[in-house]
Order: C-alpha cells, then sequence, then structure tokens
C-alpha cells in the first residue's frame, strides 16, 4: 500500500498528467491519420517502446561494463555487453576486427576533415560553414573543405575529391549523407585516405538498416570508423552506435581514444532503458523479416521516384538506390518551405531540402522523400503510386495558391492554404484533398500503437 507522499509514483498517466496524455494521444492521432516521409524518420515496435519505457530508466552507471562508478549494475553490464554482441552481429562483424563504442577520437583541434557539401546530400555536422557561419563544431573545432557531386549526374566526383584530398591533406574523410539516394564507393575512398595517410569514417546513419540487410554496400571492410543512429532505417529507439577497428597496428589506442571520447569526454551516464531498446531493436535486425522489410523499402523509393518521374518531375541523380528521394523544385519556381506547408495542411510530413546548386541552404529548392516508415505500416508498391499521386496533386495545388496568392512570400502563400477568400479555389482543393489523405492513411496499421478502438483526442482542429 503506497504512503500518500508516494500515492503519485502509482498513479497512470492519464490520470496523473492528462495534459501531457492528452499531447501524447494528439501525436497519435497525427501519426495514425497522416503519410510519414521524412526520410530520417521511422516508425518503431512494441517491444522497442517497451524496453524504453522500463525500469532501467531508474539506474545510474556513468563508465563501463565492469568499471562502473556507482554499485549495483551487474544486469546493466549484462544488458550493454549483449547490445555490443547483437551490434556486431546486425552487420556479420568478427568482434576481433571490429570494436563497439567521432571526431574527438581520431583528430585534435585544428586538424583538417572532408565531408560531403550540404547542397550536395551531406550533413550539418560534416563540417558545413557558411561564409559568416561556421554551423556546427565539426566546422568550428576543425578545418574542414567539403566535396562535390558533379553537376550532370549529381554523383560524388571520386576523382575530384582524391584530387582535393592531395591539395587539402585531411586528417579525416567523412563519407554519408543525409540526402543522397546513391550508395557509395567506399573501396575507392579507402585508396585516397590511405594515398593520404587520413582516417576514413563512415556515417552510415541513414542507411544502417538497409547496409545490415545487404541492399547497400558494406563500409565495414573499409573504415576505420562507423558511426550510425538507431531509429531511423534501423527501426530503433533515437540512439547511436560507434564501430572501430580493432585489426589495426594502432588498434589498442584507437580503441581507447573512440571510448574515451564517448565517456568521460562527451557523455557521463547512460540512458540504460535506451540501451535496452537498441537492444532489441537490434534483436529484430536479424530476424529474416527485417531484410524483407529493408528490400521492400529500396523497392517503395524506386517506385516513388519513377512515379514522380513519370509526372514530368526532376529528381537529384535521377532516382534511387537507397530509402531516400531528392526532388528538385526550382524547375518549377517553388520552394521547399511552401510544398512542405501545403503537405503538412494535409497530413503529408515531408521536409524541405537544399539541392545541389542552391544559392543558399536557408532558401532549399527541393524536399526530401523517404520510404521507411509507410513501408512499416506494410504499404507496397501499388499503395507508393498512390502516395505520389498524392504528392503531384499537392504540388500542383501549391502553384495554384502561389498564384492566389500575389507574390512570393511565405506569409501570403499560407495565407491563402488556411483560409478561404474570394474568388480563389486553393483553400477548398487543400481540405478536399486533406480528407482523402486521411481516409487513405488512417486504413494503416500504426506499429506499436493498439488503435482499435482509438478515438479522436480533445484539440484536433478538423473539419
Amino acid at each position: 500500500m503506497a504512503s500518500a507522499s508516494n500515492k503519485i509514483l502509482y498513479t497512470p498517466l492519464a490520470e496523473s498528467d492528462p495534459e501531457v496524455k492528452n499531447i501524447i494521444d494528439k501525436e497519435t492521432w497525427r501519426q495514425l491519420n497522416g503519410l510519414e516521409l521524412i526520410a530520417s524518420e521511422n516508425l518503431t515496435s512494441l517491444a522497442v517502446m517497451e524496453a524504453n519505457g522500463s525500469i532501467l530508466t531508474n539506474k545510474y552507471s556513468e563508465g563501463l561494463p565492469g568499471a562502473r562508478y556507482y554499485g549495483g549494475n551487474e544486469y546493466v553490464d549484462e544488458l550493454e555487453n549483449l547490445c555490443r554482441e547483437r551490434a556486431l552481429k546486425a552487420f556479420n562483424l568478427d568482434p576481433g576486427q571490429m570494436g563497439f563504442a567521432a571526431l574527438t577520437a581520431l583528430i585534435q583541434p585544428q586538424d583538417r576533415l572532408m565531408g560531403l557539401g550540404l547542397p550536395d546530400g551531406g550533413h550539418l555536422t560534416h563540417g558545413y560553414y557558411t561564409a559568416k557561419k561556421k554551423m556546427t563544431a565539426s566546422s568550428i573545432y576543425f578545418q574542414s573543405f567539403p566535396y562535390a557531386i558533379t553537376p550532370e549526374s549529381n554523383l560524388i566526383d571520386y576523382a575530384a575529391l582524391a584530387a582535393q584530398a592531395k591539395i587539402f591533406k585531411p586528417r579525416l574523410i567523412i563519407c554519408g549523407a543525409s540526402a543522397y539516394p546513391r550508395d557509395w564507393d567506399y573501396a575507392e575512398l579507402k585508396k585516397t585516405a590511405e594515398k593520404e595517410g587520413a582516417w576514413l569514417l563512415c556515417d552510415m546513419a541513414h542507411t544502417s538498416g538497409l547496409i545490415a540487410a545487404q541492399e547497400l554496400n558494406s563500409p565495414f571492410d573499409y573504415c576505420d570508423v562507423v558511426t550510425t543512429t538507431t531509429h531511423k532505417t534501423l527501426r530503433g529507439p533515437r540512439a547511436g552506435l560507434i564501430f572501430f577497428r580493432k585489426d589495426l597496428e594502432n588498434a589498442k589506442d584507437l580503441e581507447k581514444r573512440v571510448n574515451d571520447a564517448v565517456f568521460p569526454a562527451c557523455q557521463g551516464g547512460p540512458h540504460n532503458n535506451t540501451i535496452a531498446a537498441v537492444a532489441t531493436a537490434l534483436r529484430q535486425v536479424a530476424d529474416p523479416s527485417f531484410k524483407a522489410y529493408a528490400k521492400q523499402v529500396v523497392a517503395n523509393a524506386r517506385t516513388l521516384a519513377s512515379s514522380l518521374m513519370e509526372h514530368g518531375y526532376k529528381l537529384q541523380t535521377g532516382g534511387t538506390d537507397n530509402h531516400l528521394v531528392l526532388w528538385d523544385l526550382r524547375p518549377l519556381g517553388l520552394t521547399g518551405s511552401k510544398v512542405e506547408k501545403v503537405c503538412d495542411l494535409m497530413g503529408i510530413t515531408i521536409n524541405k531540402n537544399a539541392v545541389s546548386g542552391d544559392a543558399s541552404a536557408q532558401v532549399p529548392g527541393g524536399i526530401r522523400l523517404g520510404t521507411s516508415a509507410l513501408t512499416s505500416r506494410n504499404m507496397t508498391e501499388a499503395d507508393i503510386k498512390v502516395v505520389a499521386d498524392f504528392l503531384h496533386r499537392s504540388v500542383q495545388l501549391s502553384l495554384l495558391l502561389q498564384k492566389e496568392a500575389g507574390t512570393k512570400m511565405l506569409k501570403d502563400f499560407v495565407r491563402v492554404s488556411t483560409r478561404q477568400e474570394e474568388g480563389k479555389q486553393g483553400f477548398t482543393q487543400v481540405k478536399q484533398l486533406r480528407d482523402e489523405v486521411r481516409a487513405f492513411a488512417s486504413k494503416w496499421p500504426l506499429p506499436g500503437v493498439d488503435t482499435t478502438d482509438f478515438k479522436k483526442p480533445a484539440g484536433i482542429e478538423e473539419d
């Protein structure tokens, strides 16, 4: 029997904090009735959610297995070691060759690094900067120089990269991207890194699930360090993994540097509940059904790309090898911000994204699309064609709304998108298309949630 002072510890969320419960319910409603096309998002499993919400959140475990700063960590050690084993198994790695734990491990402040430029599909954390501002720690604390894709094919120019590296002399070369729809030639990158005496780091955050399922080339035979998040194509919780080679001449030094870079340099107390959720997700990756899932993700992305091109739209690289599609809207005279806004109003979640040749990444000329989440809701190629048609109609509607706005200002575009004005049809068409999207999306299951008797929560504004 709980004492009066501790009664709140045994009270369910709906009773203890109905306000937060209502917000969670509204987000559940949004996901159930919408189409999730953000390439960096996915829908995790019931088992992962259970692990992430477990009693493990109570335990403090600063340090490493067998070397903690707190007692009572025998089961946390068991869990973390299990997670390490599963991480290596998920990518078919030999524990004698690869360890499991970044920039601070590999290079010193003001050392040089090269990464794919942001408008060409790279990530902010790979050294991106503008003429006026260094955007992240990777450009603030290190000297960075971007490599690029070719204007003609939009593919990475490995020969130009090698020539740039010969001049720039980087200490680290980063491969991996956030908006590059093609596979990577890790062998060619390794040749360049070895010639220049540079470390080679792969950030496979977006594609790790596809790599684990052998749908894409593996970086592990070529890269010194491999990093990934776990919530994208791996379909786990929001976390990260670091792998490093143990079969190099300086392997012991690298292992210590990576471990020290994680703790104590950058992190303190691990989130043990999240480690449990990662371990559970990695067990699911080893199941044959995950390989089928990854294959379907790629098939769906290729169907999405071909469907959009059949409508006459321009895609960066002219297609995809992975889970994402990068759509260039500039030939239409539209910005990514406007199409993102219209899609949001209709329950289609996408994100604006820079495309190669953009004058500024702050005013992106494209949108990025991904098929991981829709595939997790059991959609296949025929269903993706329906989604592609929704996107086509959204873009055509954006053109109408831009015309009705009378200016190219985003605030005027939003005005005509969200309220009826005399003699204008765009707002009515937004509502019509929103109803169609909702009817289509709500048919599909939502992983991790029983929506059988789920009712519309208070505070949802719908017509």
